[in-house]
């Protein structure tokens, strides 16, 4: 890694921690509250967790997957909170960076429409190193596997052996969302914890916990 590189990430991350568009020039209704974009960029991770946005407590704490989705997330991935938050270890960055706010029935709206077409593209491409995306969620899905993707969601991560041996760069893992919301997905759906979750792990250890303390 070049001190350029590195500059170059820096200076991007800062644009979009200061981003307003989606006050100023937002596609649709604006975003009913301060914008507080979430996001982890590096240089050395090589495992990027793509999820959907923020909710409120991450919009409140500033800390992606500081909530109980992101306890079921990192217990998928089996690493502890020391890990998950170390950015030589993983990267995250969402499909939106602020938090959308509340539909009617008080779920989270989808992601901001202008986040990944302003931003995504040229963030990924000053993390060159990375070689596992983690999918969370069909928004992410649609974005990185494109015509790759299902029909629905669960067909999507049930073709997951297929779409990690797709011949890409970065592989892609689809993912669903660890919301507890989901908890009912999970139990008609043993298969995720069963088969997908031992190569998850496998794969986190290989490429995050058994370099950790390795110099690059």
């Amino acid at each position: 890694m070049t001190e350029d590189s590195a500059d170059g990430l820096e200076t991007l991350l800062r644009r979009i921690r200061a981003c307003r568009i989606c006050v100023e020039a937002p596609q649709g209704n604006p975003l009913p509250h301060e914008p507080r974009p979430v996001v982890v960029g590096s240089r050395k991770a090589r495992v990027l967790i793509a999820g959907q946005a923020p909710g409120t407590r991450v919009h409140a704490s500033g800390l992606p997957f500081d909530d109980r989705s992101g306890d079921r997330l990192r217990d998928w991935l089996g690493v502890d909170r020391a890990a998950f938050y170390d950015p030589d270890l993983f990267a995250i960055v969402p499909m939106g960076f602020c938090f959308p706010g509340l539909d009617a029935k008080g779920g989270d709206l989808p992601p901001r429409k202008e986040c990944a077409p302003a931003w995504r593209s040229s963030l990924l491409a000053e993390m060159p190193q990375i070689e596992l995306v983690l999918v969370i969620g069909q928004y992410a899905q649609s974005w990185h596997l494109g015509d790759e993707r299902s029909r629905t969601l669960t067909e999507t991560v049930a073709d997951w052996r297929r779409l990690l041996q797709l011949d890409r760069s970065p592989r892609v893992l689809p993912l669903p969302h660890p919301s507890w919301r989901n908890t009912g997905w999970l139990k008609r759906n043993p298969w995720f914890e069963r088969e997908l979750l031992p190569v998850l792990r496998e794969g986190i250890y290989r490429l995050v916990m058994k370099r950790k303390r390795k110099p690059d």
